[in-house]
């Protein structure tokens, strides 16, 4: 008895339609180094509050090189968000604020519609990063916490204050 091997037969149409889909779909990290915190009207301080550590090496300028207010991108962290922030209102004000004990860490922060970059490095005489910005749009926000150089670890706190 001879085997056949089934022969399949591809339509161009449906397989470009497919590959098409596929490469057309961004890749964006739905899941975070340390969890997802939700915020609405006048939340609690505490639960603007979070933790992690730095670490890695993907460079922050790849997710854009300037902010919306042309403030350089930098620093090094893991390609995945550290924190994902769900803003479940607009808020007018909010300032986010790096503590890692006077480490050099910097700030990036993706806003909801994938284009409104916020970033953060040094505040004031404080080597720890900040971000203080008007116009915040109630959706999803990604935030990387980075370090100057790459594959440094510094443990931090996350807080997230409203004005």
């Amino acid at each position: 008895m001879k085997y056949c091997r089934p022969r399949l037969q591809f339509t161009g149409g449906w397989l470009l339609a497919i590959l098409t889909a596929i490469t057309a779909t961004p890749v964006i990290a739905e899941t975070a180094n340390f969890g997802t915190f939700n915020l609405s009207a006048n939340f609690n301080p505490a639960q603007g509050i979070v933790q992690g550590f730095t670490g890695g090496s993907y460079s922050l300028s790849a997710i854009s090189n300037r902010d919306r207010d042309q403030k350089a991108c930098i620093g090094f962290a893991d390609p995945n968000p550290d924190h994902i922030m769900v803003l479940e209102k607009d808020f007018s004000h909010l300032t986010i604020q790096v503590n890692s004990g006077g480490s050099d860490t910097t700030l990036t922060i993706q806003g909801p519609d994938q284009t409104t970059i916020r970033c953060g490095d040094d505040t004031g005489k404080n080597k720890d990063a900040s971000v203080s910005d008007r116009n915040w749009k109630s959706g999803t926000y990604r935030i990387w916490v980075g370090t100057f150089n790459p594959g440094v670890k510094r443990d931090y706190t996350l807080t997230v204050e409203q004005q």
